[in-house]
């Protein structure tokens, strides 16, 4: 098991996700007033690869640290990504 330890790269994967869901709620209130459906693509496919950079800043922060062999790594970007 695996796990993020540096208080920085934690603080800030936590700050990333929280804009991710500034995105997603204003995709939500694009949709409820009726938007433009390209427009909510837009948004929605900005909101995929903020969280595509997420979790590839995990798996860098797994990498770094040196305490999961590349195989179980390789196995989690076949599995995930």
């Amino acid at each position: 098991m695996s796990r993020i330890v540096d208080a920085e790269k934690k603080k800030a994967l936590c700050a990333r996700l929280a804009r991710i869901e500034g995105q997603l709620r204003g995709v939500q209130k694009l949709i409820e007033t009726d938007a433009d459906c390209e427009k909510i693509a837009q948004q929605l496919a900005a909101a995929r690869k903020a969280l595509d950079k997420s979790f590839f800043s995990m798996v860098g922060c797994m990498i770094e640290q040196g305490d999961q062999p590349p195989e179980h790594v390789a196995e989690m970007l076949t599995k995930f990504a």
